[in-house]
């Protein structure tokens, strides 16, 4: 624990209303509260020459990197790769995110993707719009009972995705940076820190979840070599960031066969450009990183506020908190 820590100017260019405002407003009270538009440059510059704290819509940038009193700034978002600089650390800043909020849904939107390409229904819709009863090989498929769910990552939505995954019947394994117990849900844990790779995984999933951050690390963790150890009848996830796959990589190796098929909400480029190769991939479901929210997505976020300002005047760790590990220099992707 370290020395209490005071918060006096709080700018936020969140777009609360009503009574998630009014909670924002308590939380940090006696504080004063400024509220300011994402897009307002100057009333940004305003705020910024008081601010110690800063609630964000969006991500850090030179602005926030360069106040005089800026401490502690919160992105209401989940990943923090456009903020993981350097600089953040080198200005002792405490940065924080939402990640969490949204963990349910993001790992329904695996079992989405999941389930329809185990499924094949694009297939089997094409065949309803053409009024077919059926399609070619339809006897030899099987469902995901029984199958193994591969998770990398076991943040929020990974722990999420666990719990479901077994719901189905399926074996999951799961990998992570940090040393820990399995989770509930996973059979077996895999952790870098223990110098554990991925590489077994890779080997055993029918399905393959890409559910963690993007940082030095990430970039590129699924290459050609590691969708080679994949089996031909597996496919691949990416709920995580574009980044974290090699694309052309990934393009190879659903023209060869070498996976079965992948479902895809973000990209290395977004929005996805519309001569990109990805959307006439074979086997591929896109969709445009968008997950249908959880009920009161905002009041999630303010849970996970209402905390780390508590634990920021007490002096406490904070929820996602961005650490030197974090740090993302190889390139932006957008959020």
């Amino acid at each position: 624990m370290t020395h209490a820590r005071e918060i006096k100017h709080v700018m936020a260019t969140v777009e609360y209303e009503g009574a998630h405002l009014e909670r924002l407003k308590e939380a940090f009270a006696p504080a004063n509260l400024i509220l300011v538009s994402r897009h307002d440059a100057d009333g940004i510059a305003a705020a910024l020459k008081v601010a110690d704290t800063a609630i964000l819509q969006g991500d850090l940038d030179e602005r926030y990197l360069d106040a005089p009193n800026l401490r502690w700034i919160h992105c209401d978002h989940a990943g923090l790769n456009q903020s993981a600089r350097r600089e953040v650390f080198e200005k002792g800043l405490l940065v924080t995110s939402s990640a969490g909020r949204s963990g349910p849904v993001l790992a329904e939107h695996v079992m989405f993707f999941a389930l329809a390409l185990t499924y094949q229904f694009p297939s089997f819709y094409a065949a309803q719009q053409a009024h077919q009863w059926g399609i070619p090989g339809q006897g030899r498929l099987r469902g995901l009972y029984g199958k193994t769910m591969g998770i990398l990552g076991l943040g929020n939505t990974g722990k999420e995705l666990a719990v479901r995954a077994k719901a189905f019947g399926m074996q999951v394994l799961g990998y992570r940076r940090s040393v820990t117990s399995p989770p509930p849900g996973v059979d077996r844990l895999y952790c870098s820190d223990r110098g554990d790779t991925i590489d077994e995984l890779l080997r055993e999933s029918d399905v393959l979840a890409l559910v963690l951050p993007l940082s030095d690390e990430t970039h590129h963790l699924i290459g050609r070599r590691e969708l080679e150890l994949m089996k031909p009848s597996a496919y691949i996830v990416n709920l995580a960031r574009g980044a974290v796959i090699d694309e052309a990589a990934l393009l190879d190796a659903l023209h060869s066969g070498a996976i079965a098929g992948a479902g895809l909400d973000t990209f290395a480029v977004e929005p996805l450009p519309a001569d990109s190769p990805l959307w006439d991939a074979p086997n591929t479901l896109i969709t445009p990183h968008c997950t249908p929210a959880v009920p009161d997505r905002v009041g999630r976020s303010l849970d996970i506020i209402c905390h780390n300002v508590k634990a920021y005047r007490a002096g406490e760790q904070l929820m996602n908190l961005l650490t030197i590990k974090d740090i993302y220099t190889k390139g932006l992707a957008t959020i």
